[in-house]
């Protein structure tokens, strides 16, 4: 499999790009639009023919390039059910299964830091979107966040695969590129205060809103495109 962990400074977002080597079909998760023009000339690059592009929820950081990516290339862009984006030819749902060549991609309900959040899994990997970082989790103060939901999400789905399953997350703020199931169970500091300590944390961090929340969720309901005013 073709595989690529792609990076936005300025909102320390990863795109993943997996693809099959014969068909040459890909994937794309958590596409940002500034990036639009990298990841098209990627595919370009690659030869590779973009089926799908998913976003792992409805983002507030970072405007999707769902919406651009599907009129630049004809694929079909997946959001969850549950996220309100009507716009997604794919209202993705737990146990959804989407093919790219021989490979699979199995989507696993993972609410919390959003309702609407979902987790990826292909083959040995997991792209885990803002439920589970590397040695921490999403916030949960805004989007219907749930600090129990998350740490249920984290515990009882994410930490059921196996050990050795890698941990790709959808973002990173100190140089962490990868991490597995094994590890983050045996060293994420907020996972290991137990459910009723984990809620008790995630209540009180007090964090400043995403600079750019009152401009992507709006896009990001409509796929990255802002509504047409009336």
């Amino acid at each position: 499999m073709i595989f690529r962990q792609l990076f936005d400074q300025d909102t320390w977002t990863y795109t993943y790009l997996l693809a099959d080597e014969q068909s040459r079909e890909a994937v794309l998760i958590d596409p940002v639009l500034e990036q639009l023009e990298r990841d098209i000339t990627l595919l370009n690059e690659l030869g590779l023919t973009l089926k799908y592009t998913f976003d792992t929820h409805v983002h507030a950081d970072h405007v999707t390039a769902n919406g651009a990516l599907r009129e630049r290339t004809g694929c079909k862009a997946g959001v969850s059910a549950k996220g309100g984006a009507g716009c997604a030819d794919l209202q993705l749902k737990e146990g959804d299964v989407f093919a790219f060549g021989s490979h699979h991609i199995n989507v696993l309900e993972t609410p919390g830091h959003t309702d609407g959040c979902v987790s990826f899994v292909c083959g040995d990997k997991v792209f885990t979107g803002d439920a589970l970082f590397i040695r921490g989790c999403g916030r949960t103060d805004f989007q219907q966040g749930d600090a129990g939901k998350l740490y249920d999400s984290i515990v009882d789905k994410l930490y059921t695969l196996a050990d050795a399953t890698w941990v790709y997350p959808g973002h990173d703020y100190r140089g962490m590129t990868v991490s597995t199931i094994g590890e983050e169970k045996a060293h994420n500091p907020r996972i290991r205060l137990g459910r009723d300590g984990f809620i008790q944390f995630m209540t009180n961090l007090n964090l400043p809103h995403p600079k750019k929340i009152h401009e992507a969720v709006p896009a990001n309901l409509e796929c990255g495109n802002k509504k047409q005013e009336a």
